[in-house]
């Protein structure tokens, strides 16, 4: 009897202490900080409306980590052929930071900068621009407004007039410094009781009407214009997207860009139109 009363004793705690354990799990507090990522591979990869990887494949990753006042760092890289002479592995470095806060019900603002790096290749190509975004919802919608300023610097100077000037490697304005400005907004929503969410984007460069320093430019013909709409399909961690980019940009504006400012595999313009399929990983 007493052997039976004991061993009762011994479970009842050992549930207790369970339950106990069980309950501290669910209402720990979440860690001060946390680490996110994903991979992709896209088809094409458009930075503003105009290829980076010669209208080919390429792979990219990121990881973020963010602590619970709002603060963050991270970075994301991506192959790059074709524009221009990176140099190096061709790689695109970005490294991040900044610090998103509350500012009402729903929204948020995002300050931070971000420094365009490329490993390996030219120390004349990398570039650091700060950015100002708010985030918010209306409805079923999330939608973004942005500005990014880059304030004059040589990797976005006007270093060539033209794409000849580039391809005989003959600098025109050798040392120049140009600033470089980027607004933008985003907006995407959800399709009730499915996977699907829907997606755009619009975007207006001005910057160096030339081609910097690595034979490429931020903002190509000085002004212009980007979009793009598109759907993605949550299937769990991944996510399968499909959207169509395009600029404003002419084939007679970016003329005097050529051979640059084309693709080496068939001679068209590498800011026209594109269907852009991705699939994408979360971690």
């Amino acid at each position: 009897m007493n052997f039976r009363l004991a061993t009762m004793a011994l479970l009842t705690a050992v549930s207790s202490l369970a339950a106990t354990a069980a309950h501290a799990e669910e209402t720990a507090p979440p860690p001060a900080l946390t680490v996110s990522g994903s991979a992709a591979l896209v088809s094409d990869y458009r930075f503003r409306g105009v290829s980076q990887s010669n209208g080919g494949a390429a792979v990219q990753a990121g990881i973020t980590m963010s602590h619970e006042s709002g603060a963050y760092a991270g970075f994301w890289s991506s192959n790059l052929a074709g524009w221009g002479t990176f140099g190096g592995p061709n790689l695109e470095l970005d490294l991040i930071a900044g610090y998103k806060f509350p500012v009402a019900e729903g929204a948020a603002l995002d300050v931070g900068l971000t420094w365009y790096t490329y490993p390996g290749g030219s120390s004349k190509t990398a570039f650091a621009e700060p950015y100002v975004k708010l985030s918010g919802t209306v409805g079923p919608a999330s939608l973004t407004a942005g500005v990014a300023y880059a304030p004059k610097q040589e990797a976005l100077g006007k270093w060539y007039n033209t794409g000849a000037s580039a391809v005989a490697g003959v600098y025109d304005n050798p040392g120049d410094k140009k600033d470089n400005l980027y607004l933008w907004t985003d907006a995407a929503a959800g399709i009730p009781s499915t996977p699907i969410t829907l997606k755009g984007h619009f975007g207006y460069s001005k910057g160096n009407s030339g081609l910097g320093p690595n034979g490429t430019s931020v903002a190509p013909t000085g002004k212009y214009l980007d979009w793009l709409l598109g759907a993605d399909v949550a299937l769990g961690k991944l996510t399968l997207g499909v959207a169509y980019v395009d600029t404003d940009i002419s084939d007679a504006e970016a003329a005097y860009l050529q051979p640059n400012f084309s693709s080496t595999k068939n001679g068209k313009t590498i800011a026209g139109s594109k269907v852009v399929v991705s699939v994408t990983a979360a971690f």
